[in-house]
Order: structure tokens, then sequence, then C-alpha cells
């Protein structure tokens, strides 16, 4: 098994005792049309949820509710959905939903196939994995433990052909024997980012899926780790622990490529945050001048999610602003690939289980990006929930 590291338990402390619950704000800094789209009755929890790139699916990572008197899966396990819609084009729920890891397997990290929404890679550890310990809020510590298991390999399933067994399984990353994890493709489908731990640390690499060829390309003491693409395919963003001071800074880097197309490092790394929060799950709007991520500056009891540019130059300031405001923590956010909405893992309703939420993208103006789009100011009765 591989250690629990101490840097990571402040991380996502997001089931700390539930504060007194009291309703959203009409319209919150950016983010309107608040929407709950697992409940309780179905998942034990839910998060960590990912678009397919036409919007028609979501992945997710969940614990199913089981007969009274069974005990419930220990570990998370993959699931898909069908998004559903109403007439006005707005998200209402989801529907169709179908597990696609084996039982019994630790799993994690979804993702979509930039091009082909018909194939998904998650992480897993294809077995019961040996950890001896389950992620996840430890009530007798107050404290969020991130399990590493060595088993813990990225594969990759066609949903025509998922039926949730490990045959279905296609291996693309690890070999069972180190973490290997937190996975996403390139923009174009050529590159595989994603997190190893076979040097002890969490260190970031890059697999070029059309040679072969791996590549280390950050590496700094402490962990690195929860990497993405951004849109054009030319830069990453990450969270790094290299402080080892229990806390997590939001970085992002530009990439470097060779004469062929291949990737061969990074240049012009910048941190985003540096303060005494714990800042984490990156992810670039689709227009790759902001980052949306959480943060604990509220508190441990209330992580929220906030957005963050990206700065041109040195010169250019860095420009920060809340982006959700509601009792419960709000983490784990992502874009639509259209930039419309974002979709989140929180803890707002009564219970506080952790279950998927999705609303309607404001940007600085109060606008939606559909606003946007159609050159129309947003207004008071369409940024309610």
């Amino acid at each position: 098994m591989v250690p629990l590291m101490n840097t990571l338990f402040l991380v996502a402390a997001v089931v700390v005792g539930p504060p007194a619950a009291t309703p959203a704000p009409q319209a919150e800094p950016g983010v309107s049309h608040a929407r709950q789209l697992t409940f309780p009755d179905r998942f034990i929890k839910a998060g960590e949820a990912y678009f397919s790139p036409d919007m028609k699916k979501i992945v997710f990572q969940a614990i199913e509710v089981v007969a009274e008197g069974t005990e419930p899966d220990e570990f998370y396990a993959m699931f898909v959905c069908d998004v559903v819609r109403d007439a006005a084009g707005d998200i209402t729920g989801v529907s169709s939903i179908v597990r696609i890891s084996p039982k019994g397997s630790a799993n994690t990290c979804g993702w979509f196939h930039p091009t082909d929404p018909n194939r998904v890679l998650f992480a897993s550890t294809v077995t019961a994995p040996t950890a001896e310990h389950a992620p996840g809020y430890q009530r007798g510590t107050s404290r969020y433990r991130w399990a590493f298991p060595p088993e813990t390999r990225i594969v990759e399933v066609d949903l025509a052909k998922a039926d949730g067994t490990a045959a279905s399984l296609t291996p693309l990353e690890g070999d069972g024997k180190a973490y290997a994890a937190e996975g996403s493709w390139s923009p174009d489908g050529r590159f595989l980012l994603f997190c190893s731990l076979e040097s002890g640390d969490g260190d970031l690499y890059i697999r070029d899926l059309k040679t072969g060829a791996r590549t280390l390309v950050v590496s700094a003491p402490g962990y690195d780790g929860g990497p993405f693409f951004s849109p054009c395919g030319k830069r990453i963003c990450y969270r790094s622990d290299r402080n080892r001071d229990n806390l997590l800074q939001v970085f992002v880097a530009d990439l470097v490529f060779g004469a062929d197309g291949s990737i061969t490092g990074i240049a012009n790394e910048t941190q985003l945050t540096d303060n005494e929060h714990v800042n984490w799950c990156p992810f670039f709007r689709p227009d790759g001048k902001t980052i949306v991520y959480a943060s604990s500056e509220v508190g441990h009891r209330n992580y929220e999610i906030f957005e963050v540019s990206l700065p041109a130059d040195a010169s250019t300031p860095v420009v920060r602003r809340r982006v959700t405001e509601a009792d419960g923590a709000d983490v784990l956010p992502v874009f639509s690939p259209d930039g419309t909405w974002i979709l989140w893992t929180g803890q707002r309703h009564e219970g506080r289980s952790s279950q998927l939420y999705v609303g309607r993208y404001r940007d600085q103006g109060g606008k939606t990006d559909a606003d946007a789009a159609k050159g129309e100011a947003a207004t008071s009765g369409n940024a309610a929930p």
C-alpha cells in the first residue's frame, strides 16, 4: 500500500459537521439556475463529474445506496449518465445511469475522449484494492483522507461495450505497482496527462499516445496532481503541495513542444494562488483565459469555488473572484465544453452528502455565457437559481 500523504489530509474536508442549513442566495456571483442532479436516495455520495464533448453525457464517481441490511461499497464506482434538458435547453437532471467499473474496485477521475463521446478513461484498481482505509471524510479526525492504492492504473472503456467487467477495460497507463491516476486526454487526443506516485511523490507525466513516449513534466518536491490541458492544448494547470505545509496551491505552465509536435517539458510555470488555504481542483474555462478552482478560504466547513484570470505576462495583474456563495461545500468545478454550464460537487442539501450540481456560468458582468452570445444583459429574473 502506498502510504497516505499527510500533506493531503486537509484537502476537500467537505463533510465536516453540517452547519445550519439556510437557503442559497438568489443570485450567486458566478453561477445561476443552480440545480441538484444526483440525490441520496440513489447515491450515498457522488462527485467529480465531467461532460462529454457533445454535452449529452456525464461521467462521475459514486457509491450507490444498497438494500437495507447490506453493506455499501467501500470505494467509489464509475458511472456514466445522460443529460436531461427541457424545451429551452436548460439542464434539468440526469437519466440512464450505468456503472462502467468492475464490482469491488476503487475508481476515480473519469474523462471523455475529446472527439469520441463513446470513449471514456478513468483510474481503477480493477480488482479490490489492498488499501487498509477507504478515502473520504474520517469522522474521528475531521479530516479528508486521500488513498493512493498502488494497484490504481488508467483504463479506457468503449461505452458501446461497457458492461462493468474487467474484460471491458483497456489499459492505458500504469503497471499496478505504483499509483497512476488523475488522467485526461489532450484536446486533440494525442497526449495523456496524468499523476504518478512511482517516485514516492506525486509527479506529472505526459504519454504521447502516437509514439508511446513518456515524459516527466513536473517533478517538484511534494505532491503535484489534478492536472488538465488548456482548451488550446498548449498549457496545463495543476495543484501542488510543494511547500509541504498541508496546503495546496494552484499552478499553470506552458508546454514546450519539439519540432515533431511532441511535448518535451514545461516553461513559464506560474503560481496563481499563494495563501494560507487549501486551493485545489483547477479547471480551465473554454476560452482559456481563466481557471476555476475550490478553496478553503471561506472555511474548511464551507469550501467555495473561485475563478482566477491567467496573466498574459509578468506585468499583468491576476484578477480573482468568487463564483459560488452558499451554505455547504462546493468543490471540483468544471465547465461544459461551450462554457455555458458549471458542473460541481456540492453539499447544499439537507444531510450534506456529496452530490452533483449544475448551474449556468455568469461572467464578471453578471451575464451567463448564453446571454453574452446573444448580446443581452442578464436580468434579475434570469439570475435566480
